[in-house]
Order: C-alpha cells, then structure tokens, then sequence
C-alpha cells in the first residue's frame, strides 16, 4: 500500500446532520441519538493510521462539522493537529457548516485551532424552497450566519446555493443571490439541482408529487446564475464555482486536477499513487474497519493509464483554464509522459479533444483545451465523453 507524501491534501467527514436533506446523496444521518465522542475516538484514530503528514489543505465536510458541540470540535480539530501538523503546514482549512448550528463561539474556536475558510450551506433564501429542501432554517437564520462569517475572525468564507428547484424560478433565484452578494461572501458555490438516484427527492418526482423546472428554465437560471455574479465582479473558475479577489477553494482544485488526497471517516474516498479507496458508508462497519489491526478499506480499485488519462481530462474540463494535455498525460502515468516524444505512446484524448474543438465545444489556446462559453451548461456531457 502506498503511503500517501507529506503535503497530501486531507478530508475529514463528519457525518451527523439536524436532518437528512431529501436531495443529499452524500452519506450523512441524524446526529440525534448518535455518540459524537465516539465518532471523534474512530476519526483520530484512522488519523493516526492513515493521514499524511503536513497536509497542503484541509477539508472537514459532511454532514455538518458544525453540528458537532464546541468543545467537541476542539477536541477533534487538537487530536488532528497533533497527527498531522496542519496548522504549521495547511495554505488553506475549510470546514462546512449550516446556519442552523453555526454561532459566535464556534467561529471563534475554529479561527483559534487554524481554520481559515467557512462553507455555508445556505441553499437558498426563499421560504418555499428551503421548505421543499426540508432544511432546518430560514432565511433569516442563513443571513445571520453569513454575517457572523463577515464579522468573525475567520478570513474567508463561501455561500453554498441551489438553482433549479421547481419553487424557485430563476428570477426569484437570482434575486436572493443578489441578497446573499450584499454581505460579500469571498466565494459562491451555485450547484443545479441534481434528482440523485436512491434519494427521497428522486423518488418523490418518480411519484409525480411534482413537476422539475424544464430545461428552458434550468438554462435561464445558469446563465442568469453567471450573469449576476460575473456582474458583482465574481471570477468564475470553475463551471459552479465562483470567487472574489482570487479566493479559490485550493482543496476543491486539487480534486479537478485528479491530484491525490486523503479522506478519513464513514465513506470518505482517498486516491493515492493511482489507487483509489474508500471507506464503508456506514458508522457502524466504519467503525469497525478502523478499529481492524488490518485496517483494510472496504473497496478500491487501480485504474489503467487510459482510464486514468480519460478522468483527468473529463476533470479537468471543468475548470474554466481548461488542461494541459501534457500534465494530464504526466497526472495519469500515460507511457512516455514528460520524457522523448518520440518514443510516447500516441494520446487517445487529443483525437477526441480537437473533434470537440472542430464542434465548437471546446477552445484550444496556448496549448490548452478549455470548455467554449458556450458549451459550459454542457460541461458532464462533453467531459464524460472522454470516459468512454
């Protein structure tokens, strides 16, 4: 088993939520009735285990981090400084919240124990659809926190929204956006809403309990979405991420880059030196698997150079700077990367990149490829070609 370098990237998942959005597909319960002591013991010891030393960046997501007590935090936050060294080390520490459980003294601890970036989850700030995504709070409740972000001693923080519910047109949406701009957030995560297979969500349109916005409205609202946030002078560097003054989420582009990372917790994901693992989504067989003096994962898998070559462009495509086809080949191992192009073997993405090119939806300039502006509402569909 490869051991991942110092300097890796790290994620840490912490599970437990007030309440299971309906949409959510990530693997996240009920905090009620759960031990977060516990969760914490299992979290330092996988740490101890498994997590590079001096990681690059730091990620704490869910669930809700902030759903954790205060002192719970600290404790978890101290146990991983104490294995990994991430204060002297991490450019960057984000952890995710929710208005709900997000207050004065739980900013002030995360700035004192090294985090320096917040994640609202803030969805949206119109009443019926927060509703509809059965989340915990109001509106009133997610500005607050937004402004608790602006006024606390932690330096940046982002808003984390949702376009596309069919209770929220796009004007509405674009609207609330301009409300959460006036606090100044240093960067906007703008994701569709995505009906996930095996959530309650999907099964309830499967039903016919209502109607999803069509796909005119879904386009209204991306390019309404770009459109006002471009305007508020927001770069957009990734195809839903957007950030002010060159506050990128460094962790978030590693994983476009198709770099390697660390993830400790219940299903938390790693990929290093080629070889990506997981971890069982469930808390109880998680549990169990740290607790193993084997400490095997619960899946894995090694992929081919092609299949490498092909993710890393189908990632990187997502980033509005696009690709180098030469770090990509160098990121997937491809035969003869970085060395006598003579002896390489040929790239099977470029044939299909300069097609996309000949079709309009991708631009190639200064030796990268780069999705086409106009092409950027079709980013999974162009991207996943190159997975085939």
């Amino acid at each position: 088993m490869a051991h991942p370098l110092p300097g890796t990237p790290l994620y840490v998942h912490v599970p437990f939520c007030v309440h299971k959005c309906p949409y959510c597909d990530f693997f996240s319960i009920e905090g009620a009735g759960q031990d977060p002591e516990a969760l914490v013991d299992t979290l330092l010891a996988e740490a101890a285990r498994a997590a590079p030393q001096a990681p690059r960046t730091v990620f704490l997501g869910g669930g809700t981090p902030s759903y954790l007590a205060p002192e719970t935090l600290a404790r978890l936050l101290t146990g991983l400084d104490a294995r990994t060294g991430y204060r002297a080390s991490a450019v960057e520490v984000t952890l995710e919240c929710n208005p709900e459980s997000l207050t004065a003294e739980k900013v002030e601890l995360l700035a004192d124990h090294g985090v320096g970036r917040l994640s609202i989850g803030v969805q949206s700030l119109d009443p019926a659809t927060l509703a509809f995504f059965e989340r915990p709070h109001g509106p009133d409740e997610a500005l607050a926190a937004l402004e608790l972000a602006r006024s606390g001693p932690i330096a940046a923080f982002s808003a984390d929204l949702i376009h596309g519910s069919p209770t929220e047109p796009a004007e509405t949406f674009a609207a609330n956006l301009r409300r959460v701009l006036e606090l100044e957030p240093h960067h906007i995560s703008a994701y569709s809403l995505i009906y996930e297979p095996g959530t309650p969500l999907h099964e309830r349109l499967a039903r016919g309990e209502f109607e999803p916005q069509d796909e005119e409205g879904e386009l209204a609202g991306l390019e309404l979405t770009r459109a006002t946030l471009r305007s508020a002078g927001y770069d957009q560097y990734e195809v839903s991420n957007f950030s002010s003054n060159g506050n990128h989420c460094e962790h978030n582009i590693n994983y476009w880059h198709n770099g390697d990372y660390v993830g400790i917790g219940p299903s938390a994901v790693s990929h290093v030196a080629g070889r990506r693992f997981g971890n069982a989504r469930s808390l109880a067989r998680w549990t169990r698997g740290v607790q193993d003096e084997d400490g095997a994962p619960n899946w894995e898998e090694r992929l081919a150079p092609r299949a490498r070559l092909g993710e890393t462009w189908w990632l990187g495509l997502r980033l509005l700077a696009g690709l180098d086809p030469e770090q990509a080949r160098h990121t997937a191992g491809w035969p003869g990367a970085g060395g006598d192009s003579a002896s390489a073997t040929p790239d099977p993405c470029l044939e299909l990149a300069n097609r996309l090119v000949e079709e309009g939806h991708l631009v190639h300039d200064a030796g990268r490829y780069r999705l086409a502006e106009s092409s950027l509402d079709l980013a999974d569909h162009v991207g996943r070609r190159f997975l085939a």
